[in-house]
């Protein structure tokens, strides 16, 4: 009864168009309510702060706000310019570099949102020019946008290592692999594309040249390199180079002749507006996960899946389920933040690598934004490309299938994401 009250309110707050963070912070009050638990709310106050008092949080709003200096300081264009001078002449050369732009983009960003942006204002039009039918630029635009939290350096892995007390340093590395291996599926389905359906490209392209097109994207290229091996050989924490991050948009953006008072005041300005909802959504999942503990949900959930003879392998494909829903669902740090500490505790339990867990999370949860009713990136592409939307969903389909098989090959193949962290020292 009262699992059904809370669940009622929550629909009804849902639909009636309350943010996420409020349906959910109060219904875990009511719960608190209908559980007879109300003294223990005495202690929330001081709950919401511990959890929220993690220097590894520090990391999250930097990246942030270097990511969308860097979009506003013209680094899209000058990572487009050097793909194209590498993969342009190839047949479908347009959907390589699409792709092979995400891959540079996401050492910067760690967004698929401002990477589906980015390019779908500055790569879809220049696709549809060289004769590439709106729907697939659009379609390639949108999955290879998900190969930006993956490749490090990602909010998502720091919020998720943040919130489970797990190696940031260590899921960079264990990131590298999975999000390479992306790149080559988009890659090889690209190019199949293009032979069976005769994408423009070749030789006679007229692209940027090779070292002109490197030596502007250069301050970029190697801006990756500073953070990653900063913080995976232990020279700087994710923190540090967050900042790093920071200091080095603006000088590059500055170089770039795009960044002034304006543009900078615009990204923090957007910076601040997202950790607002950030961390609303944060203190409404913490008060769910305390009630979650103080009514052992995992250890019944953990007596649940004993009972059902059920293995870790087996366990892993039912959270790659659950997130996979969830995401179609839900904001990507809320999901997180909500379904994480109650289920990744019994899977550690269980003996499952916490790094590998942490991936194959993040992995999961991002592929959501790909993914209907509510795909972040789809709804991003069809305001920016102007497309309409479930005609979006129709033609990334091939791609959602395409990339929910990659994550079945990282989920039954840990050393996949592992090898990297083991061989550094991290695991």
């Amino acid at each position: 009864m009262q699992v059904a009250v809370v669940l009622g309110f929550v629909v009804l707050a849902v639909l009636s168009g309350a943010a996420i963070a409020y349906a959910i912070g109060a219904a875990a009050v009511l719960t608190f309510v209908l559980s007879d638990n109300v003294r223990y709310m005495a202690v929330l106050p001081q709950r919401l702060f511990s959890q929220l008092d993690v220097f590894a949080f520090l990391a999250m709003p930097l990246f942030i706000l270097a990511g969308d200096l860097m979009n506003r300081g013209g680094l899209a264009r000058a990572l487009i310019d050097f793909s194209m001078s590498l993969v342009g002449r190839l047949k479908g050369g347009l959907g390589h570099v699409n792709i092979l732009t995400s891959v540079f983009f996401a050492g910067v960003s760690g967004s698929a949102v401002s990477d589906a942006a980015a390019l779908g204002n500055a790569l879809v039009p220049e696709m549809r020019r060289r004769g590439y039918s709106l729907d697939y630029a659009a379609a390639i635009t949108g999955a290879s946008s998900i190969i930006g939290p993956i490749i490090p350096p990602s909010s998502i892995l720091i919020f998720y290592g943040a919130l489970m007390d797990t190696s940031v340093a260590a899921l960079f590395a264990a990131g590298i692999v999975p999000g390479l291996l992306l790149a080559a599926t988009l890659m090889v389905m690209n190019a199949f594309y293009a032979w069976r359906d005769d994408h423009p490209g070749g030789r006679d392209m007229d692209l940027p040249r090779v070292l002109p097109s490197f030596a502007r994207a250069l301050p970029a290229l190697t801006l990756p390199v500073i953070i990653l091996g900063g913080t995976l050989f232990g020279v700087m924490t994710p923190s540090e180079a967050a900042a790093v991050a920071v200091i080095a948009a603006l000088v590059i953006g500055i170089g770039y002749g795009q960044l002034g008072f304006r543009e900078v005041g615009a990204s923090l300005h957007r910076t601040g507006v997202l950790l607002g909802a950030l961390f609303i959504i944060l203190c409404a999942i913490s008060t769910f996960s305390y009630l979650a503990a103080l009514m052992q949900w995992p250890q019944a959930i953990a007596g649940w899946i004993e009972g059902l003879g059920v293995g870790p392998l087996q366990y892993l494909m039912m959270i790659n389920v659950l997130f996979l829903l969830a995401g179609m669902v839900m904001d990507v740090k809320a999901a997180v933040a909500l379904f994480a500490p109650i289920f990744v505790p019994v899977a550690i339990a269980m003996g499952i690598d916490p790094v590998h867990l942490g991936i194959v999370i993040c992995f999961n949860i991002t592929i959501g934004l790909l993914s209907p009713p509510l795909g972040g990136v789809l709804l991003i592409l069809a305001t920016v490309v102007r497309i309409d939307y479930w005609r979006l969903i129709r033609v990334t389909l091939p791609f959602f299938v395409a990339e929910v098989g990659v994550l079945i090959l990282l989920t039954f193949v840990p050393e996949i994401s592992l090898w990297l962290p083991r061989a550094l020292g991290l695991r």
